[in-house]
């Protein structure tokens, strides 16, 4: 038999064995898993790319609006 893939959790560094047996994987617990939300949440993970946001929100406003 082979042995299982161990991962470590994102949040704490635990040890999690990546099976059906934890059902939170990669976290090894819900509270590991909440505190990885909350950091997405308050911006403190983000995936790297543009800014697009400058080019959504910060049009010049003598522009008439574009038609899709």
């Amino acid at each position: 038999m082979s042995q299982p893939t161990i991962v470590k959790c994102p949040t704490c560094k635990a040890p999690v064995e990546w099976g059906p047996q934890s059902p939170q994987r990669p976290f090894c617990s819900e509270r590991c898993k909440l505190i990885d939300l909350g950091a997405w949440a308050a911006e403190e993970h983000a995936i790297p790319g543009d800014n697009l946001e400058d080019e959504l929100f910060s049009s010049d406003l003598d522009q008439p609006p574009r038609r899709h």
